[in-house]
Parts: structure tokens; sequence; C-alpha cells
């Protein structure tokens, strides 16, 4: 509870998905909202999370079985109270479908997205979408697609451009300065 006098909107995953049975303690011991989920790939994995106060689910529609997965997550959460805040930090197809769910949720909280961060380095996150606008976000929001599918135009050469130059993505390793594996 040191931190809750800031008044954030959660703490995200305070403990690595294989401790998830620590959930229900740390959520009993602070009045900060506990979120955690980008490393859980189905209802099945939400269920204990849920069941220990999570205030915050975090499935990443990418990883936990696209938009018809990710809105079993939302419904299940739902029942136990929980907000939805999907992970997303891949291109703007994944952006895109995360947006499609968000706006069909009621339990929806907020959307994590890559645009103008570290993780697309060399290359813009909407490179080879066509209709950008599509993904603009204006006051910290983004409009409600219009267009037919997933509401984005990718133009096909520029996406295969971009695969070709892409290197095999690994999850990093990180280590403490005594050479100790660190959590990511």
């Amino acid at each position: 509870d040191a931190i809750a006098h800031t008044g954030p909107l959660f703490v995200e995953e305070p403990v690595a998905p294989e401790f998830s049975h620590l959930i229900p303690s740390i959520a009993a011991a602070t009045s900060v909202p506990i979120a955690t989920g980008e490393r859980l790939y189905s209802r099945f994995d939400f269920r204990e999370c849920l069941e220990g106060g999570i205030a915050v689910a975090q499935p990443d529609l990418s990883h936990a079985g696209g938009i018809s997965e990710c809105r079993r997550i939302a419904s299940l959460a739902e029942t136990y109270g929980a907000l939805m805040a999907p992970h997303c930090p891949l291109g703007p197809i994944a952006l895109a479908s995360s947006l499609q769910l968000d706006f069909t949720i009621p339990n929806f909280l907020i959307q994590e997205c890559s645009i103008g961060i570290h993780y697309n380095e060399g290359r813009g996150i909407l490179d080879y979408v066509v209709n950008t606008e599509a993904l603009d976000i204006s006051s910290g929001s983004f409009e409600l697609p219009t267009r037919p599918g997933l509401g984005i135009e990718v133009d096909v050469t520029e996406l295969r451009k971009a695969a070709k130059a892409a290197r095999p993505w690994r999850t990093p390793v990180w280590r403490h300065t005594d050479g100790s594996l660190a959590e990511w």
C-alpha cells in the first residue's frame, strides 16, 4: 500500500504467471487494484486470478485466442466485477482486433498500444496501414471503426517487405548485475 496515495489505475503483474496462486494474498494486502494477464492464454488461465481478486484482466488477443476467446475472458471477468485492459504491444492488426473487442464489452477500462513507444525501433507501427486515420488517437481515445472488417486496410506489399526484414522475435533474457535471471 506504499503507493496507494498516488492513486494508480492499477499495479500490473505483481507476480509472474507461475506464481498466480499468490494473487489472493497480494490483493488482500493492498487497496491498489491488481491487474494481470498478458501472459495468460485462455479463460481457464484467468479463472484462478479472477477468483484471487484481480481487478483488471489484461489478455493479449494475439496470444489468448483472438477476439472470440478474449470476449469469453471479458464475460468471465465481468462475473467477478473485473475490468478489461487488453495488452497489445504488437502491430496495427492486433490493435484493430483489440479495438473490436473494446467497443463491444461493458467492462472495458483502457487499451494498451505501442503507438509512439519503443517497441517498434526502425519502423513505425502504422507503416503498412493505408488508412492510418483509423488508428488515430484523439484526446486519448480511438474512434469507433466504421469500415468493414477490422476497420483498417493493409498494404500487402509493405507488409511483405516488413516481414522479410523482420528478425525472429525471442523473449528477452534479462539479468541482474550479479548475472542472475531477472523477470521482464
